[in-house]
């Protein structure tokens, strides 16, 4: 037979193309065709069939009308398959498909050890590790064969430089920031109440202090950012006496000043009026209904030496509450700018929290997600060398914050200079949250990142807090096992080598063999022997932009 003649059935090839493609809805319409005959003539129970069919009916029809989607209107019914599979895709790749160690952002072994304390359930393993000791990136803490008693007491960290009236004792684990707004009321209840019963604090993200964060009272770091809310004027710009009025609270222990954020370093945001509510209206004061701007720079200061006296100004604002800078590292000539300003100024922030770039619980451009900014122990050991370098650091606390889940986690960030850890994510999952990768859709289902009421529900405020405090109680605790092992007893004690990471099949490096950890002034005494020479001598105390191109220039 020739291609234009019948093949088979005395089809032709478009007609048989045509078939395979409604073949689907076809069979749709002739089972419901037939459970409707079947009804009259055999027996009623066949219109359950119908009942079930003619919506699929109506499905088919629609999508051969729609004009939206030509694979709906190619394939009717059996297309609409693609968008249930996408939509379950992430559960079933998450409980049926990979391995407890795969999974990203965060693995199922990681989550599922912080649903084990959260819970109060057992965390401890059997029969070894799972994870391949030779694998190149495996880290591992050195013991000592002389271990010390383990403390019983939470480690705590005195927060205030010499210029602060009003320091704080601050936990080595405390809540990062997330907005109100972010997460849903009795998301924010919970990890408050929990904050208060645990004695660690909560950082209220940029969206301001929230009812839902006073009602029961927990320390609490208001976070200030670009957008100044909670103490803007209409305009937007800084109000110094707004300002005042809420660091005189006595719920608010530190100020905050957020350069940038790990999730979207670099970028601005809007939150759409149709999302400000009267409650996330209040919070930030700012009109409701309204579109709600968050620049991408701050305009109370436009220099690193503005921005220390800014500093000081919210010290004394404040009351001499502790006033720090959280960052998210981009050009390491600004860091080191930062610190140039520092000791100009004779002006320190009593802390600096870094924050890494795989850190992240807002939504953000994917190219700004995977590839902006400094991944955290870069991050951190860049800040941490700027301080030493200049002698700066004994005045100035830092903090780390990035995919914080366990005691090893929080000893690798001591141990390469952090005083303490914040955790977001991690305390998400202590809420409830299931990774579902919804949290910028406001249908988060287990309610931690949602304004629905109906989906609020189902976070009950008193069982999560007590969630909250389980693991970071249980999380602290791990960590005081660390460094008993290690033979110390803080871990303020844990030095660079003692995390040991391979860096490939054969070769183990401790990590002041891997990274670059300066000595005390070294930047002052002699910067050109560190490997932070150029970026030094171009970093300027009264602006932004190096003094002149580090590195090749590019060709003409």
């Amino acid at each position: 037979m020739t291609g234009n003649t019948t093949a088979r059935f005395g089809l032709t090839p478009g007609a048989k193309r045509l078939l395979s493609r409604y073949s689907v809805f076809i069979a749709v319409c002739l089972g419901a065709l037939i459970c409707v005959i079947l009804s009259f003539t055999s027996h009623q129970a066949w219109l359950i069939g119908f009942c079930v069919l003619f919506p699929l009916v109506l499905l088919g029809v629609f999508d051969i009308i729609q004009p939206n989607h030509s694979l709906l209107r190619n394939y009717p019914v059996i297309g609409s398959m693609r968008w249930l599979f996408e939509a379950i895709r992430p559960y079933l790749r998450q409980y049926l498909m990979e391995d407890d160690l795969s999974e990203k952002p965060y693995n199922r072994d990681d989550r599922s050890l912080v649903y084990a304390r959260s819970k109060n359930e057992e965390d401890r393993q059997p029969f070894g590790t799972e994870l391949d000791t030779y694998a190149a990136e495996y880290e591992w803490m050195t013991h000592s064969l002389a271990p010390t008693p383990v403390s019983r007491e939470p480690f705590r960290v005195t927060v205030g430089g010499p210029a602060c009236t009003r320091p704080y004792s601050a936990s080595v684990l405390n809540v990062s920031a997330m907005s109100f707004g972010s997460l849903g009321g009795n998301a924010i209840e919970a990890l408050n109440l929990g904050a208060k019963r645990g004695g660690f604090y909560h950082d209220t993200g940029e969206g301001s202090l929230s009812k839902y964060h006073r009602i029961h009272g927990g320390d609490v770091v208001w976070e200030i950012a670009s957008g100044y809310f909670g103490c803007r004027n209409p305009d937007g710009t800084f109000s110094a006496e707004r300002f005042r009025e809420r660091a005189a609270d006595d719920q608010v222990k530190m100020i905050e000043v957020k350069l940038s954020q790990g999730a979207k370093p670099g970028h601005g945001g809007m939150l759409p009026g149709a999302k400000v509510t009267p409650e996330i209206a209040e919070a930030r004061g700012i009109p409701v209904g309204r579109d709600c701007i968050s620049p991408a720079r701050h305009s109370a200061f436009s220099t690193p030496v503005e921005m220390m006296e800014f500093v000081g100004r919210l010290r004394e604002l404040s009351g001499g509450k502790p006033v720090g800078l959280k960052l998210c590292v981009g050009h390491p000539t600004e860091v080191f700018a930062m610190a140039k300003a520092m000791l100009k100024t004779g002006i320190r922030p009593d802390f600096i929290v870094v924050d890494g770039s795989e850190g992240g619980t807002g939504a953000a451009p994917h190219e700004l997600a995977d590839h902006v900014g400094m991944p955290l122990r870069e991050g951190l050991i860049i800040v941490r060398n700027a301080l030493v370098g200049t002698g700066l650091r004994p005045e100035v606390r830092l903090a780390a914050s990035g995919k914080v889940t366990s005691g090893f986690s929080m000893a690798a960030n001591m141990a390469i200079g952090a005083d303490w850890c914040n955790a977001a994510r991690a305390f998400m999952f202590s809420l409830g949250c299931v990774m579902s990768m919804r949290c910028h859709t406001g249908q988060c289902p287990t309610g931690v990142t949602t304004s629905d009421p109906h989906l609020q529900r189902g976070l009950v405020v008193a069982e999560k807090a007590e969630r909250v405090q389980n693991f970071q109680h249980h999380t602290v605790a791990a960590l005081a096992e660390l460094v008993a092992a290690a033979g110390l007893t803080h871990p303020s004690e844990l030095l660079p080598h003692h995390i040991w990471h391979r860096v490939s099949p054969i070769e183990v490096k401790a990590l002041d063999r891997i990274y670059p950890f300066l000595p005390a002034e070294i930047l002052l005494a002699a910067p050109d022997e560190t490997h932070y020479a150029a970026d030094w001598a171009a970093a300027d105390p009264d602006s932004f932009s190096p003094r002149h191109v580090v590195g090749p220039r590019r060709a003409a």
